[in-house]
């Protein structure tokens, strides 16, 4: 793992294999290790990057806020530590809003765009309240907090079937610090609406969504590809479909890098 400073504040990035760069960026609650079963495929054939977003994993918090926009600075910055101008991005949720932000803030940067278990859309006035309520949950109960959301993302029928892995991303979640956390759900409740992306981009861009997602209505999610060239991929599962479709996830993936 290796580090930069931006702004005062240290970001922990891997940078492992050779060939088109591929830029894996983690959501809420969750830190570069979620990609650690697909970065030895994937650097078979790719340069594989993965960074630990502001207040997650072993990068430091930067405010009260961390914004979309702050984050695919952070992110801008390790690709430019890196010397690097080209990059396929993958987003998974939280991910898949800051690939967005980067994706309008650095657009010449962007090779091909996958969110995964995400959407370009604002946050709905609902779902607004809900991040308010999760602050004011967090504040009140750190742990109980953690273990609820977790479980959530998975689909129900494979909240027993993946009782391992859960334990093991709470384990991760849990490293992640409160102020981290409110920031996160602060930054996340305020971000724009980048649907007009998915429409007006002119590089391969995929969606991938999982049919019983609890956090995504599967609907209404693709309904912003409607009359777009967007691929859409879609699993029967949950908001996990990283864990959940595990080899499926990867081959389609490998597929898409491959393409350009």
């Amino acid at each position: 793992m290796s580090q930069i400073k931006y702004k005062n504040t240290t970001i922990s990035y891997t940078d492992i294999g050779k060939g088109t760069a591929v830029v894996l960026l983690h959501g809420f609650l969750e830190n570069q290790t979620m990609w650690n079963t697909y970065i030895e495929t994937f650097a078979k054939k790719n340069r594989v990057i993965t960074i630990d977003l502001l207040g997650h994993g072993a990068t430091e918090c930067m405010g009260y806020i961390h914004s979309m926009e702050d984050n695919a600075d952070v992110v801008h910055a390790v690709l430019n530590k890196l010397h690097l101008r080209k990059a396929i991005f993958v987003g998974h949720s939280m991910g898949g809003y800051v690939a967005l932000a980067f994706a309008e803030l650095f657009p010449d940067y962007v090779k091909g765009l996958v969110l995964l278990n995400s959407t370009s859309r604002a946050d709905s006035d609902e779902r607004k309240a809900n991040r308010d309520r999760a602050i004011k949950a967090v504040k009140q109960s750190f742990s109980n907090f953690i273990s609820l959301s977790i479980a959530n993302l998975f689909s129900e029928e494979n909240r027993e079937r993946f009782k391992r892995n859960i334990e093991l991303v709470k384990t991760e979640a849990l490293k992640t610090p409160l102020q981290g956390i409110v920031a996160s759900l602060e930054g996340m409740k305020i971000r724009m609406d980048r649907e007009v992306l998915l429409h007006l981009t002119p590089y391969p861009k995929m969606l991938i969504l999982g049919k019983k997602d609890p956090v995504l209505n599967y609907e209404e999610t693709i309904e912003q590809i409607e009359d777009t060239e967007v691929q859409l991929i879609t699993f029967p599962d949950g908001h996990m479909s990283h864990i959940e479709n595990e080899p499926e996830l990867t081959q389609v993936l490998l597929d898409f890098f491959k393409k350009l």
